[in-house]
């Protein structure tokens, strides 16, 4: 009897984990990490002590609710890398990386802060970060990216990306494509 029991407890803890995570998506999506976390335990339909017994902070939270996040951001920046062309690589990067941070300013509240309490995810973006130098390294070399371009500048244009405000997910996207044009063109070289 006890074999079955704690077979349901742990049935309904994942399940009810999952719930919580999908509700951070939305929320984190909508709100941003500055969303409350009882409107992520509300929505997701089980009280703060549930939530905290998941994940005992917003940090660890925000982590593996953006976890498939992080790994399609790995995978943009994988096959820039990839690209014969470093300066297509590059453009790619951009464009896509905006896009998909277009669709959830959780996303980028989390990729740019730092999160001392998950440090897989900090890891990862750092790794992240550290290939797209690389990329602008080698894009610098073909002479068609600025000299002057500095990884920061990435940061600058993902928060500015995430200023981009709209009534649909689509509109949001469609936005920030041409922002990510127009981002393009000002590091292109002379």
């Amino acid at each position: 009897m006890a074999d079955s029991s704690s077979r349901i407890e742990r049935s309904d803890a994942r399940y009810n984990r999952e719930q919580i995570l999908d509700a951070a998506r939305e929320v984190f999506a909508a709100d941003g990490l500055t969303a409350p976390l009882r409107e992520v335990a509300r929505r997701a339909g089980v009280g703060p002590a549930t939530l905290y017994r998941h994940f005992p902070t917003k940090e660890a939270l925000a982590a593996e609710a953006f976890a498939d996040r992080m790994r399609a951001c790995e995978t943009i920046v994988a096959d820039g890398l990839a690209d014969p062309d470093p300066w297509q690589g590059f453009c790619s990067v951009i464009e896509k990386i905006c896009e998909l941070h277009s669709r959830d300013r959780g996303f980028t509240a989390a990729f740019t802060a730092n999160f001392p309490h998950a440090a897989d995810f900090t890891a990862r973006r750092e790794r992240t970060l550290k290939s797209v130098a690389k990329l602008a390294r080698q894009a610098k070399r073909t002479g068609r990216l600025r000299q002057d371009f500095v990884l920061d500048d990435l940061v600058l244009v993902l928060m500015a990306n995430n200023g981009i405000h709209a009534t649909t997910t689509a509109t949001r996207a469609a936005a920030s494509r041409r922002f990510a044009s127009l981002v393009i063109r000002a590091f292109q070289a002379d």
